[in-house]
């Protein structure tokens, strides 16, 4: 039963659907704190993913970092918690508008 909490909490990263439970919301919301750092580490984490996927193509990378980018942005929340939501919801909408412009978006 541990290993199989352990595993949905690991899944709940994907973002694919919304965290079931606390225990989850907390651990989702920990994983996207970046999006709501101060913006030179967000375009440092940015650049960090670009070298993460180096051997995509840079037309095919864009458009998908902006599609799931804007996937962010289209929800009423991007934190599940209040907590993580009152201190980074509104840089986090920030930097990915950034980003999605910088993308081409």
């Amino acid at each position: 039963a541990c290993i199989g909490r352990v595993k949905e909490h690991i899944l709940a990263t994907r973002h694919a659907t919304p965290p079931q439970g606390q225990d989850q919301a907390l651990l989702v919301d920990i994983d996207l704190a970046i999006l709501g750092a101060e913006s030179e580490r967000f375009e440092e984490y940015e650049a960090q993913i670009r070298a993460e996927y180096s051997d995509v193509p840079s037309p095919l990378f864009r458009r998908k970092r902006r599609q799931i980018l804007e996937g962010f942005l289209a929800r009423s929340s991007i934190y599940a918690t209040p907590e993580l939501r009152q201190r980074f919801e509104e840089r986090a909408r920030q930097n990915i508008a950034r980003a999605i412009a910088w993308l081409g978006g």
